[in-house]
């Protein structure tokens, strides 16, 4: 049986814990990607799909704090945890 990797997780190996991400949303009243920031909270696997892929739960800043889950890959890494310590 050949094992495939994890989907997305080349992409986590770049993030640690407290780190500052960012992520995008689509605006359809002004027609542009809006920036979302964050701290990361944790990195795991899920199964989607019948795939295993990178999941990171992220508390956003300046909005609601309720905690969201986001494929990593698609997060951006704005600021590590060492640098702001």
């Amino acid at each position: 049986m050949i094992k495939k990797e994890i989907f997305g997780d080349v992409a986590s190996k770049e993030f640690e814990i407290g780190d500052i991400v960012e992520w995008t949303t689509w605006n359809d009243v002004t027609n542009e990607w809006d920036s979302h920031y964050g701290v990361l909270l944790d990195i795991g696997n899920k199964v989607i799909s019948n795939r295993v892929v990178s999941i990171s739960k992220v508390m956003p800043i300046n909005e609601t704090h309720v905690e969201r889950e986001f494929f990593t890959a698609t997060l951006k890494l704005i600021n590590k945890t060492k640098d702001v310590l």
